[in-house]
């Protein structure tokens, strides 16, 4: 069974899941301890939500748990947020800082899981990026993300509803940054913020080279804003879900839109 999910559109628009997969290998999961078997720190339902807001999108998944390897984070191991608590290539605790493993893995166990998931997760999506751009002479990278809107270990206070995140500004066009910014902002009923506490991850970092025509663009949601609670079973609310939508699809169209 493959463990990316790929589908191929014509727009110049490629979406990122790198945290919404749920699969961890059998002899990886007797590794883990009860909290880890647990899985919380998913980005729940993601794919779900952004599933066909337009046509001809572009998407990227891997089924392969965080837990297993961050497909997010630099395979060489540095940190994203010197200085900050956050989880590493493989996650030794959760987000509550809380451990996961039994067992830690060994160096050895990180270098065979970065090159049977980490690595087929990027040599994907790199494809993807080259093939649409291609066909456009650019392509836009849109990084579809979620977490728990309250998390002490990670941040303080409550998340806002859209974080949008351009390491600075320095991933993407600024006529991206600003749509997605301001249509954020006209959001009735949500918060915003730009390169606040996600500021984009790895992939939005490593993609994102504006000068080549490659623009790259992380969304961080709130999961109460779509999920029932934020807590197990961490029910999707297709209630809520359908206004976030409303608003993601504005987003989705725009970047389908967007040209240089």
């Amino acid at each position: 069974m493959s463990l990316l999910d790929i589908k191929q559109g014509s727009s110049p628009l490629v979406l990122g899941f790198p945290h919404t997969g749920t699969e961890v290998p059998a002899d990886i999961a007797l590794k883990l301890n009860d909290n880890g078997l647990k899985l919380s720190d998913t980005d729940w339902h993601i794919h779900t939500l952004y599933e066909d807001l337009a046509p001809d999108v572009t998407s990227v998944r891997t089924k392969i748990h965080r837990y297993v390897i961050d497909a997010n984070r630099d395979p060489s191991g540095v940190s994203l947020y010197p200085g900050q608590n956050t989880t590493t290539l493989v996650p030794t605790t959760d987000f509550d800082g809380v451990a996961i493993w039994n067992n830690e893995p060994t160096p050895e166990d990180i270098e065979a899981r970065r090159l049977a998931y980490h690595a087929p997760y990027h040599a994907a999506l790199q494809a993807e990026i080259y093939r649409v751009k291609a066909i456009h002479g650019f392509a836009i990278l849109y990084d579809c993300h979620s977490i728990r809107s309250d998390i002490p270990f990670l941040f303080e206070g409550i998340l806002p509803d859209f974080n949008i995140g351009t390491n600075l500004g320095t991933t993407c066009a600024p006529s991206i940054e600003k749509a997605v910014v301001d249509i954020c902002g006209a959001a009735e009923g949500y918060s915003s913020i730009l390169n606040g506490r996600f500021k984009g991850g790895w992939t939005t970092r490593y993609y994102g080279q504006p000068e080549d025509g490659v623009h790259a663009i992380q969304m961080e949601l709130a999961q109460s804003n779509y999920l029932a609670t934020e807590a197990a079973p961490w029910d999707y609310d297709s209630a809520k879900a359908e206004r976030l939508r409303n608003h993601l699809r504005t987003i989705v169209s725009t970047l389908i839109e967007w040209r240089p």
